[in-house]
Order: C-alpha cells, then sequence, then structure tokens
C-alpha cells in the first residue's frame, strides 16, 4: 500500500503503472569498440577476487559489500550506517587490505581538530624553516570511524578533500594520492556527543549503506570461523587472495567511465530523482508534505556513475535500468529529507524512494 494514499489530493497527476522489466525496450546496442572497456571479462575477475578476499573475513552482508565494491569503482565515498557490532569496520577494513595502496583509519571523537585530519605546519629549528606534515587523510583509503563523534567544524575539513581530491595546509594546496576513497561509519544510536551530519557534507557520499543484522545461519556460520583463528581479530592481510594493485583500481575506474548509457536511461535517471523533489514528469501526490529537500543533480551523477560500475562488473558495455534500480536507495537514501509530520509518522526516506520506482516508467 502507498504511503500517499492517505494525504491530500494537488494538483499532481496520479501514480502511474510502472511496465515490468520484461517488457521494456531492448537494451541499447553497445557503441563502437573505441569506446568500449577494454575487455570486460577482466573486470569481472578483478570484481570476484574482491568478492572472495571479503569471503574471508566477513560472513554474510553481500549487499554492503557491493556498495563498497561499486563505489571504489565508480570513483565516490560511502557513508555506513548500522547499530554496533555488524562488522561496520571489519567490512571497511577488508575492502581495503583487498587493494594494494595505503590505508589509514582515524576515530573520530568531538576533540579532533582539522589539523588532526589534514595536515599542519611546525617549524623545524634544524632548518629554521616551516616544514609541512600531511595528515592521515592522505591515504588511498581512509577510514573515519563514527564520523558523527566529530565536530561540525572538523567534518566541513573533508569536505575539501571529498570534493576536490586535495588538501589545504598553510596556503598550499596539496593532492591526495589517487586512487582515493573514504569510508565514514556511523551508529544511530548512542547520540549524546554525537554531531548531525550537515546536508552539504552527506551529499558528497556517493552511497549510504545500511547494514542489518545477519540471519541465524550467518550468525552460525561467523562462530564457526571463529575456530580457524588464533584470535576473534580478522587477520587483514594473511588471505590466500591476492590483493589489487592500484593499476587494477585504475583501470576499472576508467573502463567504468567508458560503459554507453542510452539516452532513455539517462531521462530515466533524472526522472527519478526530479520526482524526488517534487517535480519531472510524473509528480507524487502529497510529496512535499512529506519530503522537504529531494535529491540534488548529484544525485542524478551519482546514479548514473554507479549504474556504469554495475553494468561493468556484470560483463556488459551499456547500462540498463536494473543497474540503476538496483542501487537507488543506497544512492538517494540520504539525500532525500524528511518533513517533521513525516518523522512523526514514522515514514522514512527508503518509503519514498519505492514510490519513486513504482511511479517512475521504467524505459
Amino acid at each position: 500500500m502507498s504511503i500517499f494514499e492517505n494525504t491530500p489530493e494537488t494538483h499532481e497527476t496520479s501514480v502511474p503503472h510502472v511496465p515490468s522489466l520484461a517488457t521494456s525496450q531492448t537494451p541499447p546496442q553497445a557503441p563502437s569498440s573505441s569506446t568500449t572497456p577494454e575487455n570486460p571479462q577482466r573486470a569481472m575477475q578483478l570484481a570476484q577476487r574482491m568478492r572472495d578476499h571479503f569471503a574471508q573475513g566477513l560472513v554474510g552482508q553481500e549487499d554492503l559489500r557491493e556498495s563498497l565494491i561499486l563505489t571504489l569503482i565508480a570513483g565516490g565515498h560511502i557513508l555506513i550506517e548500522s547499530v554496533p557490532g555488524l562488522a561496520k569496520t571489519t567490512a571497511a577494513r577488508l575492502l581495503a587490505s583487498g587493494v594494494s595502496g595505503t590505508f589509514k583509519r582515524i576515530q573520530c571523537t568531538p576533540d579532533l581538530m582539522p589539523a588532526d585530519l589534514v595536515g599542519t605546519q611546525v617549524f623545524d629549528f634544524a632548518t629554521q624553516k616551516m616544514v609541512t606534515q600531511i595528515g592521515p587523510v592522505h591515504a588511498n583509503i581512509v577510514l573515519l570511524d563514527e564520523i558523527n563523534r566529530s565536530s561540525a567544524k572538523t567534518q566541513s575539513a573533508m569536505l575539501e578533500a571529498m570534493a576536490e581530491g586535495a588538501t589545504t595546509i598553510g596556503g598550499e594546496r596539496m593532492p591526495l594520492p589517487q586512487p582515493f576513497m573514504v569510508i565514514a561509519t556511523q551508529n544511530p544510536i548512542e547520540e549524546e556527543g554525537t554531531y548531525n551530519l550537515p546536508e552539504a557534507q552527506m551529499d558528497r557520499f556517493m552511497m549510504k549503506a545500511v547494514m542489518t543484522y545477519p540471519t541465524a545461519e550467518q550468525e552460525v556460520a561467523m562462530l564457526s570461523m571463529l575456530g580457524t583463528r588464533e584470535s576473534d581479530t580478522v587477520a587483514y592481510d594473511n588471505g590466500t587472495v591476492q590483493p589489487l594493485s592500484l593499476s587494477d583500481i585504475t583501470y576499472l575506474r576508467r573502463a567504468a567511465r567508458t560503459v554507453h548509457i542510452s539516452d532513455e536511461v539517462k531521462k530515466y535517471v533524472v526522472d527519478l530523482v526530479a520526482t524526488s523533489r517534487a517535480a519531472g514528469n510524473h509528480p507524487i501526490k502529497g510529496l512535499s508534505s512529506l519530503v522537504r529537500l529531494g535529491a540534488s543533480p548529484r544525485a542524478s551523477i551519482s546514479l548514473i556513475r554507479v549504474a556504469q560500475a554495475q553494468a561493468l562488473i556484470s560483463g556488459r558495455d551499456y547500462v540498463i535500468p536494473e543497474d540503476v534500480k538496483s542501487h537507488v536507495h543506497d544512492v538517494l537514501r540520504h539525500r532525500i529529507l524528511m518533513t517533521f509530520e513525516a518523522l512523526a509518522d514514522n515514514i522514512t526516506a527508503d518509503q519514498v524512494i519505492d514510490t519513486l520506482i513504482d511511479t517512475v516508467p521504467v524505459p
């Protein structure tokens, strides 16, 4: 049942019927070989190696694993949210250990300062000059553990790094190593001593993954895995799967950008995002009373990039609507801000996204 059935009627049109993928048009023809990925099979093999590496230390959480892999390939950043104890940090460390690059973990606390992240300048008495000391954010993969425990000033210091791929220390612009990715975690409880992420910071994350409790079978498998370890701590670097090189990640990112996107799929993405802000060709009745801020055009870019990455690791050189739909919740849920009335009625952004998917026709 739609969450909008009992909302006051407005001038918008009613929700249209959504055609199934079985009756949708034939996937677009692949473009010329000069613009397609060099070797789709190689991309599939590299993605499978990352999955195999995850399986050595994490049971279940397939959705989170895929979100992490796609965000890395798409060149974005990801925010992971769950209650404590569901292996948020473990998943982030597993991704980092599956790539032969530099990794830094930053435990966010209320007294963490911007200079603790990006670095600072200190006076060297030996040379009588100021020397730049770069901070831990200068790594290929950076884990910001419990990011909502850091102050707003510290959170904003990450904006330049996430958006521009560089930091500024003492007036000098310092490029970050490439590839670069931020994995941030937060938990929705223990609100004391936390600071909500500002909307501008949230929008910088390509995806927001929400972890759920494992099934009983998965939890038994997790306990069984403990019998093969000498310690309860995961040995991230002692696996049998060879990590991907930085050149492998660069190849995946470059290849993903060459995946073909038809005009119909582009219009579908734009219509999904525009509908979230009470615009587009298929407005939803009563949406404005529940959503105070819809997704920005940056969400359209993120949806396209994630869909390209999904198509690539699926062995295709073109995007189909399923590539978009499969991760639309992760891309949009943190970009749709609900009104107080919606929060009081326990209506979530995921429910709104479900309605968006049902409303906007699939090409």
